[in-house]
């Protein structure tokens, strides 16, 4: 029996769990949450998240929540179906891989995430986003992605010549942002743009990225 993700599509945490369940070639059921009647704060759901957020996971009787905790839970549970996004048989790759999944958690998204929330969900709650909160992480992201970038020329991949959880990682936020006036800052540093290109055209994520709304 497969198991079940409660979010909807749009989620940028449900489609982290999404990307990884689809690399790993794992069957699921994706049970839609209308956030917008407020369903992530029911009973129901609570009782599934008790921090009223998306998403949750069901395996059998385990229940998770945390998108980051769910995709390592996922890609440990399948590994042997061929993809190990963790690369937990080599001490030097997991460690690389564990890295810049704390990149990715504490420098990566606390950047973008205020400029996707602006650019893209204030206006969908009818909202005017705040210029100066976008250009003050537009500031911090390019820092970011100077590293990035310096990284990037070095190996294909964040965490070395292999695709990995960490990537993966970061694909939902970066499909919004591609999507907006600020892409450039992305596509005037080669290696990163290069990067994003092959974790982008992977079939996971052009299959989980195409059922996302319109990006801002």
């Amino acid at each position: 029996m497969g198991v079940k993700v409660y979010g909807p599509t749009m989620s940028t945490c449900t489609a982290r769990v999404l990307l990884c369940l689809e690399e790993v070639g794992a069957e699921y059921e994706l049970v839609p949450i209308n956030l917008s009647t407020g369903e992530h704060k029911q009973p129901a759901h609570l009782a599934r998240n008790p921090f009223g957020q998306v998403p949750a996971f069901e395996d059998g009787a385990l229940m998770l929540h945390e998108s980051r905790a769910i995709a390592r839970y996922v890609s440990r549970k399948y590994k042997s179906s061929g993809a190990d996004l963790l690369k937990e048989g080599g001490l030097e790759e997991s460690a690389m891989v564990d890295v810049w999944l704390e990149v990715e958690s504490h420098q990566f998204d606390p950047a973008i995430g205020p400029i996707f929330f602006q650019s893209f969900i204030v206006p969908m709650i009818g909202g005017v986003p705040d210029q100066t909160v976008i250009n003050t992480n537009l500031e911090k992201l390019c820092k970011v992605l100077d590293i990035y970038e310096a990284r990037l020329s070095k190996t294909k991949y964040l965490a070395g010549d292999f695709f990995s959880l960490a990537d993966l990682s970061h694909v939902p936020l970066l499909y919004y942002f591609m999507g907006s006036p600020h892409a450039s800052v992305v596509n005037s540093r080669p290696h990163v743009k290069a990067w994003w290109e092959a974790v982008s055209s992977r079939p996971a994520c052009k299959k989980v990225t195409s059922a996302m709304p319109g990006s801002a």
